[in-house]
C-alpha cells in the first residue's frame, strides 16, 4: 500500500473527469447559443479561448479539491463523506466558474441562464463522483478482501492487548489491518500466547520503518492517563497514527473520527479535532499571509536589522532549536534581543527587566517585532501563524513531569502567536509555562479558521498597544 501512488490515482482520476465534465458543458454551451445548425464545431472547439479554459479549469478544480482535503487520506475514505465532499466542491466550483467565465454568456431568458448553471453543476458532480466512487469502491474491495493490508502494531502485550487485537481483527467488515507485532511494556505481565512477534519499546522505531507501519494502537494492561500520555510522547516522532480505545482519556475522546461506521471507534491522539479541509485552508493562509507579510515588512525589517547590529556586538538574527510538530526539532528564527552570552551558564527563561536584554531588544519584545523572521519558519512548514508556542527540549522535559498532557500540543505545528500568548503572555518560570499550556489545550479542542482569525486580531491589538512583554 503506497500512499503517494494511491493519492496520484485520485488526482489523475479527478483531472480526467474534470476535463470530461467541462468538455461536455462546452458542448452544451455551443448547442445553446448556436442551435447546432450552421455553426462550425471545429472553429468553436479549436478557439484559443476554449482551449485555454479546457486547460485552466481542470487545474483550478484540482486546487479546489486539494483545499477540500479530499486527497489527504487516500486509503481511508467513507463513501458517504466522499459524496458530500464532492457535492459541496462541485457547487462551489460551479459558482466560481460562473462568476469568472460565464457572466458574458447569459441570455435574456432567465430560465436558460439557470439551466446553464444547473447543467454545469450536474456535470461536475456526476462525472467527478462517478470517477471517485469507482476508485474508492475498488480500494475498499481490496482492503476488505485482504488483497491490500495495512501493517499495524499494538503497544502492549497483556491480555488487554489481545482483546484489542481481536476487536481490530474480528470487525464486521475488514478494514485491511494486519497486526504485525506487539510491544512489551515495562512492569507489564505479558500474555502467555500472542498471535504476532513481541518486541521491546526501544525496538519499535526500527520495526516501524522496516515494516512501513502507519498505525499504532495503545493497549496497556492498566489504563493510566500518565502512562498513556508518556507513550504518546514517545510515539509522536515516529510519524504514525496513534489510536486508543475511547473509554480512557476523557478529555480527548471528543476527537473520535468515524471513517467507517462498521469499524471499531478508536480515538486518534496524533491529530487535532479538525477537518482535512480546515488543515489545508489553514496551511494555505499561513503561506500566503507570511509571504505577504515578509514582502510588506521588508523595509521595516531592514531598519530593525540595522538597529540590532548597532545596539550590541553579535549577529542580527538569533537561531535556537525548538521542538515542533510531532516533536520534530527545528531552528526558530528571531531578531536578536539579548547579549550573545545571555545563556553562557545554561538555558534560562526571560524575566521582567532582564539585564541580558539589549535596549533595542526591549523595544522589539514589547511590540513583538522580534518575531517577524518566524514568517520564514511558517513558509518552510516548520510553524504556523497560530498554534501553541514551541519550546526547547530542556524545558519540555520539565513541563511534562508536571503536566503530562503537554505532549498533546505536538499534534499541530507550533505558532508565531497562540491563545496562550494572547491570554497569558511570556512565561518566566516553568510553572507559568504549565499554566499557559492550558490555554493551548483549549485552542486544540476548538481549532477553526475563525478562532485563528480572532487570535490574530488580539495579537495585532497586543502589538499596537505594546503589551508584548
Amino acid at each position: 500500500m503506497n500512499e503517494r501512488i494511491q493519492r496520484l490515482k485520485y488526482v489523475l482520476t479527478d483531472l480526467l473527469t474534470a476535463n470530461i465534465a467541462f468538455f461536455l458543458f462546452n458542448l452544451y454551451r455551443f448547442s445553446t447559443f448556436n442551435n447546432l445548425n450552421t455553426a462550425d464545431f471545429r472553429i468553436f472547439f479549436g478557439s484559443p479561448k476554449l482551449i485555454t479554459e479546457q486547460i485552466l479549469i481542470p487545474l483550478f478544480l484540482l486546487i479546489l479539491y486539494w483545499m477540500s482535503g479530499y486527497y489527504n487520506n487516500p486509503f481511508k475514505k467513507s463513501r458517504l463523506q466522499e459524496f458530500m465532499t464532492t457535492l459541496f466542491s462541485s457547487l462551489f466550483a460551479t459558482l466560481m466558474i460562473f462568476l469568472a467565465l460565464l457572466t458574458n454568456d447569459q441570455t435574456l431568458i432567465v430560465s436558460t441562464n439557470y439551466l446553464m448553471l444547473f447543467t454545469l453543476f450536474l456535470l461536475l458532480f456526476i462525472v467527478t463522483y462517478f470517477g471517485r466512487l469507482t476508485l474508492t469502491t475498488l480500494t475498499i474491495s481490496k482492503l476488505r478482501s485482504h488483497q491490500w493490508r495495512e501493517p499495524v502494531i499494538i503497544v502492549g502485550a497483556s491480555e488487554e492487548a489481545i482483546r484489542t487485537a481481536s476487536r481490530i481483527s474480528d470487525q464486521k467488515i475488514s478494514l485491511g489491518y494486519d497486526i504485525t507485532g506487539f510491544v512489551r511494556l515495562p512492569d507489564e505481565k505479558s500474555a502467555s500466547s500472542l498471535p504476532a512477534p513481541v518486541m521491546d519499546l526501544d525496538s519499535l522505531p526500527d520495526f516501524i520503518i522496516a515494516n512501513k507501519v502507519r498505525q499504532v494502537f495503545i493497549a496497556p494492561q492498566k489504563m493510566d492517563d500518565r502512562l498513556v500520555l508518556s507513550l504518546v510522547n514517545r510515539l509522536f516522532p515516529l510519524g504514525t497514527t496513534i489510536r486508543i480505545a475511547p473509554d480512557t482519556l476523557d478529555y480527548v475522546t471528543s476527537s473520535i473520527h468515524l471513517q467507517d461506521i462498521y469499524g471499531e471507534p478508536f480515538v486518534d491522539l496524533a491529530s487535532p479535532k479538525v477537518s482535512e479541509a480546515t488543515k489545508n485552508i489553514k496551511r494555505t493562509i499561513d503561506v500566503l499571509f507570511s509571504s505577504l507579510a515578509l514582502t510588506l515588512l521588508a523595509i521595516p525589517c531592514l531598519i530593525v536589522a540595522l538597529l540590532v547590529k548597532r545596539s550590541s556586538p553579535g549577529p542580527i538574527f538569533y537561531r535556537q532549536e525548538r521542538v515542533g510538530y510531532r516533536q520534530k526539532p527545528f531552528n526558530i528564527i528571531k531578531f536578536r534581543t539579548m547579549r550573545t552570552d545571555a545563556e553562557a551558564s545554561g538555558p534560562q527563561l526571560t524575566s521582567e527587566r532582564d539585564p541580558r536584554v539589549t535596549p533595542i531588544g526591549n523595544f522589539l519584545r514589547k511590540y513583538r517585532l522580534d518575531e517577524i523572521p518566524q514568517f520564514l519558519n511558517v513558509i518552510r512548514g516548520e510553524m504556523s501563524i497560530v498554534g501553541p508556542r514551541p519550546e526547547r527540549d530542556f524545558f519540555i522535559r520539565q513541563i511534562v513531569k508536571r503536566a503530562p498532557y503537554y505532549t498533546l500540543v505536538h499534534q499541530v505545528r507550533p505558532g508565531i502567536t497562540s491563545w496562550g500568548m494572547v491570554k497569558f503572555g511570556y512565561a518566566s518560570t516553568v510553572e507559568e509555562m504549565v499554566a499557559r499550556t492550558r490555554f493551548d489545550l483549549v485552542y486544540l479542542a476548538n481549532m477553526s479558521i475563525s478562532v485563528d482569525f480572532k487570535i490574530m486580531i488580539y495579537t495585532v491589538r497586543t502589538v499596537i498597544t505594546g503589551r508584548g512583554k
